[in-house]
């Protein structure tokens, strides 16, 4: 393997990654995306605000506010069915800049009974968006925890929301070559530059849940897979939706969980950067932006089926239907409409914009089809666009 050499670009995280390497070898593409996206002092989520216009993405909440009022109305009327319990435990994993749940919690307060009983919780590992997110909560008079992990949220019945935050999680890649499975890594080239390889064969891991993994397993299947063809997997998605399926099935609630990501079996490879609203190459300026992979949503929600279904201790029956459209979510629940009432009497442009984010949120050649929605939701749910759960 090559010496590490630095570029006149070079961040310090890219420095320290290349001594990494050198020394013990190439890592994994799970251990590069922790390192640029949660290092404690270079990491991307860790070190700097990234959403907005003057950031690397924009995400739906930043679109318009239809977006995450529609989300508040569909928690209030999960929390009425769920019995109203009380406190009122909305959750959000990866608040951002705390503008979806500002919204959420807007519409919620159409419902005295339930705005009352409001208390608010967000986890994020981000310290430097905290303030932001305060600052975007300060009207409400609901009290607000922010947590680090999921582990510190009560027991008792939570209803949460993610947008956005699977897709940041670390995935691992699997390359067919001559009938078996390498894992693909990054190491040095030979001008001690970070670069894709080959690690040794691996066996694909096997959750329970994830019948997919299982049969890329079975040689008797390897056998007919192209060669070159990539095969992504996040375990830790699927521990993370393990987690969060026990704690509804133990504690009761619901759970929303939007994401850019695919519901059928897909080969392909999704590992991308962003940087200032453009694509770029995900090797370059580690921990200076944001690296993705699209949400296989047939893992998460296979994951999340098997624990509703199989906990010994299921105080709570829950089901999970199958994924969503964003865009059949949003105008089940009155896209449309709202954007109407929020038109009514203004002028030209603002109705123009409202038109314009109605499309980029739900138009299929936009967010509409690429978004999926996975929710975990009492079993007897009759709440749009579940209700034939």
């Amino acid at each position: 393997m090559s010496d590490p050499k630095s570029n006149k670009n070079e961040t310090p995280l890219e420095s320290r990654l290349k001594r990494l390497i050198a020394s013990a070898g190439p890592i994994s593409l799970a251990t590069y995306m922790t390192h640029c996206l949660t290092d404690p002092d270079h990491g991307y989520y860790t070190s700097r605000t990234s959403i907005g216009a003057k950031g690397d993405f924009i995400t739906a909440p930043e679109v318009s506010q239809l977006f995450g009022e529609l989300i508040g109305i569909w928690l209030l009327a999960v929390w009425r069915q769920a019995g109203r319990p009380t406190p009122f435990h909305l959750v959000e994993i990866g608040p951002g800049r705390g503008t979806l749940m500002r919204d959420m919690v807007r519409a919620i307060a159409s419902a005295p009974e339930a705005s009352q009983a409001l208390h608010i919780h967000l986890v994020d590992i981000s310290t430097s968006l905290k303030n932001q997110q305060a600052l975007a909560l300060s009207d409400t008079t609901a009290p607000i925890d922010w947590h680090e992990t999921i582990q510190s949220l009560p027991n008792a019945p939570l209803f949460i929301v993610a947008n956005e935050f699977f897709d940041c999680l670390p995935i691992h890649q699997w390359v067919m070559h001559s009938g078996k499975w390498y894992e693909r890594v990054i190491g040095l080239d030979q001008d001690g530059q970070l670069a894709f390889g080959l690690g040794p064969v691996r066996a694909l891991t096997t959750p329970l849940a994830n019948p997919h993994t299982n049969q890329l397993a079975d040689p008797t299947i390897s056998n007919t897979i192209p060669e070159g063809a990539i095969w992504e997997q996040s375990p830790a998605a699927e521990a993370i939706m393990s987690d969060l399926a026990q704690t509804l099935t133990l504690q009761g609630g619901a759970g929303l969980f939007i994401d850019y990501g695919y519901t059928d079996f897909e080969y392909g490879d999704t590992f991308q950067a962003m940087r200032h609203h453009a694509f770029a190459d995900p090797l370059a300026l580690p921990g200076k932006q944001d690296l993705t992979a699209h949400v296989n949503f047939a893992a998460l929600a296979s994951t999340a089926l098997h624990e509703t279904q199989n906990n010994a201790n299921n105080n709570h029956a829950l089901t999970v239907p199958e994924p969503v459209d964003q865009g059949t979510f949003l105008l089940a629940l009155g896209l449309l409409e709202r954007a109407g009432q929020l038109g009514a009497g203004k002028s030209l442009a603002a109705q123009e914009s409202l038109r314009d984010a109605v499309e980029r949120l739900a138009a299929p050649n936009q967010m509409g089809n690429l978004f999926k929605i996975l929710a975990i939701v009492p079993a007897d749910s009759q709440i749009p666009p579940f209700s034939n759960s």
